[in-house]
């Protein structure tokens, strides 16, 4: 496979002529807002994380603040963004850089990878943007770029693929220019070389793009081998009380971990049942519209209740709480807990 000996120049070149700039990250060469942007930015596509990151650091405007903050404000602000998972440890590296590095954000690759939530390619990111130094990225864009210009056969989350991808890309860095390169290729994959319709006639790399010259857009990468998703299903309780709905803290870990959601019970159980498991005597009970929620390893499809009842003592216990329904709004939400109690609000206001 040979490489390209002017790759980095063109990226170079069509980033100042055509890349993404003025983001709200872009330019002030801070490593926290550096940081907090990357994380936000895995899985997530820049349009949809400005409005968050702009409210994230006008409330947490520094790791103090950030390191400071209770968990549940920190996930508030989260809320919607999903893979909340990059939230809880963006709060727990915080609190890690004030207790290991007097709250300055680590200045060696080492420590910076060392951090919660930080993998190879977002550590090279971040010191190639706060501190220019020459590391590779390999982020899925990226690996969208390499895989078609250079022919990359497999899906890159093979092993083997990757470790392929990786190669080229320590092989293509350039010596000076790192911030450029770095912002052309992230540019490049999100906004030309895109994973359908790739606007290969804008693209700096095409005249040499294995993939441009034999067709196979739509081949390169590989596909991820197809499985079936598996489905799972849950009963939520939206059990209300004089206007205040009962909300339930998820466990630490998996699915919405720390999250605030809805008691749950099996589908087929008599929801008063499972209000009952809670203390909770019902008045009345009535299904809501289902709704189905799709993580990245399987489908889940809710069955919703509305369940007025009386106050029970259980809701004042550790880990559940009654709030007002539009209080319970802001609060640290799933997306689709939020959707649910939102659609509640509004058909109650009207």
């Amino acid at each position: 496979m040979s490489l390209l000996p002017d790759f980095a120049a063109r990226i170079v070149d069509w980033q100042g002529r055509c890349g993404r700039h003025g983001l709200p990250w872009q330019g002030g060469g801070d490593p926290y807002a550096i940081w907090v942007s990357e994380i936000m930015l895995q899985q997530t596509q820049v349009e949809t994380v400005i409005p968050y990151y702009r409210r994230f650091l006008a409330r947490f405007p520094d790791i103090a603040a950030l390191a400071a903050a209770p968990p549940d404000e920190v996930l508030a602000l989260w809320s919607g963004l999903g893979y909340y998972a990059r939230g809880r440890n963006l709060h727990a590296a915080a609190r890690l850089i004030v207790e290991r590095h007097g709250g300055a954000f680590p200045r060696r690759h080492e420590d910076i990878l060392a951090l919660p939530g930080i993998g190879r390619s977002t550590a090279a990111a971040i010191a190639a943007f706060a501190y220019g130094e020459r590391r590779a990225i390999l982020d899925g864009n990226v690996k969208r770029v390499l895989a078609r210009v250079f022919g990359v056969e497999g899906w890159p989350g093979e092993r083997a693929v990757e470790d392929r991808l990786w190669a080229l890309a320590e092989d293509l860095l350039p010596g000076r220019d790192l911030r450029a390169y770095t912002q052309g290729l992230m540019d490049l994959g999100a906004t030309v070389c895109t994973r359908s319709r790739p606007r290969c006639a804008a693209c700096p790399l095409q005249t040499d793009c294995v993939a441009s010259s034999q067709g196979r857009q739509a081949e390169l990468p590989g596909p991820r081998p197809r499985k079936a998703l598996p489905s799972r299903a849950t009963a939520m309780l939206v059990l209300l009380h004089a206007g205040q709905v009962l909300l339930e803290r998820r466990p630490p870990t998996g699915i919405w971990g720390g999250l605030w959601s809805l008691p749950e019970g099996a589908v087929d159980e008599d929801p008063a049942a499972a209000a009952a498991r809670l203390g909770c005597q019902v008045d009345s009970a009535r299904p809501l519209p289902g709704l189905t929620h799709a993580f990245t390893h399987f489908r889940l499809a809710i069955s919703p209740w509305r369940l007025e009842v009386r106050r029970c003592p259980a809701a004042e216990s550790p880990g559940r709480l009654w709030l007002p329904l539009e209080e319970a709004l802001g609060a640290a939400l799933p997306s689709p807990v939020r959707r649910l109690l939102d659609g509640l609000a509004r058909s109650d206001e009207g």
